[in-house]
């Protein structure tokens, strides 16, 4: 029997979180905090994803800009994790970044929204994750608008969205 550790690193679950000389100003992981409340295995997530979904979501991929179904919605309304439903962003702090993607100042929910250092693609970026369930959905830049100065930069199908106030 493996380690739980290993399991977990296995199964792609972030677990440690990097240290970076300007780390955006939110909800990080660190070591000992608790695990994805949300645990499916692989083939669990697979079943449950559609493709694309599953190769944003589980494979930490990124959807082609310009073209997700919410980088231009300007319902009023709340979006939510596309894989487990947790409560992520609200409409009123979405903005257009001119990026393709949509892009929003602040989480609805802090702690659903977790940040850790990305060094794929050759470069330093904040990579962020449902905090319920582990899930790739975007990432985080410091050049958003006030008062929060935070951007993150979120792929559309790693969200659900219900209009509404």
């Amino acid at each position: 029997m493996m380690p739980r550790a290993i399991v977990l690193l296995v199964c792609g679950f972030p677990l440690l979180a990097g240290c970076r000389e300007r780390t955006p100003a939110v909800a990080t992981k660190e070591v000992g905090m608790s695990e994805p409340k949300v645990r499916k295995t692989e083939k669990e997530w697979q079943v449950c994803l559609t493709k694309e979904q599953y190769a944003v979501l589980r494979g930490k991929g990124t959807e082609a800009a310009f073209t997700g179904a919410f980088y231009n919605n300007h319902e009023p309304g709340t979006y939510f994790c596309a894989a487990c439903g947790a409560k992520l962003f609200g409409s009123a702090t979405k903005f257009d970044s001119g990026t393709g993607w949509p892009s929003f100042s602040a989480p609805a929910v802090k702690a659903n929204v977790v940040a850790h250092e990305d060094l794929s693609a050759g470069r330093r970026r904040t990579e962020v994750v449902c905090g319920s369930c582990g899930s790739h959905l975007g990432h985080v830049f410091e050049d958003g608008p006030a008062p929060t100065g935070l951007r993150y930069c979120i792929n559309s199908v790693s969200l659900k969205f219900k209009k509404g106030g």
